[in-house]
């Protein structure tokens, strides 16, 4: 069976695999107590639960203001929406299911338009290719150092 692809596929690859990454990694931190979740840890941020709460803070960000949104700065108004395993895997979930119905419905032009991002002081513009792979990469380094963390709790970190 042959394969279309156009200039969105990538992107549409990348989201599902992220998805994957993070149900993998939320399931390996749900074995975990509250205390090792919660726990002081060597990361940028201190604890696992922080590093991946700013992982779910940053989608919200992004993938609002790539489905024309203008939530912006009061993403992060709370840091650490998430005081579980559990609804952070359910938040998580939520988010992943936005980024892929949003990358899912790209196409050749869509791929290349110019999204909105409101900071704080302006509103900064950005080719929609372009912010997406700002967005993997943000994902995949504060996974590889939740990864890291959870090396040194009694969960295997997973294979990612």
């Amino acid at each position: 069976m042959a394969m279309t692809m156009d200039a969105a596929t990538p992107y549409r690859w990348m989201a599902y695999n992220n998805a994957w990454a993070n149900q993998r990694l939320l399931n390996a931190c749900a074995m975990l107590s509250p205390d090792e979740f919660t726990a002081h840890r060597t990361g940028f941020f201190p604890s696992l639960r922080a590093t991946l709460n700013h992982i779910l803070v940053i989608d919200r960000f992004y993938v609002d203001a790539m489905e024309g949104g203008t939530l912006g700065p009061a993403a992060w108004v709370d840091e650490e929406p998430c005081t579980t395993v559990a609804a952070l895997h359910q938040a998580q979930a939520e988010m992943d299911r936005r980024l892929i119905t949003l990358v899912d419905g790209l196409d050749e032009q869509s791929i290349g338009r110019t999204v909105a991002i409101h900071r704080e002081t302006h509103v900064q513009h950005e080719v929609m290719s372009r912010l997406l792979l700002h967005l993997f990469q943000h994902q995949i380094h504060h996974r590889g150092q939740a990864h890291a963390m959870l090396s040194a709790t009694s969960v295997s970190p997973p294979q990612l």
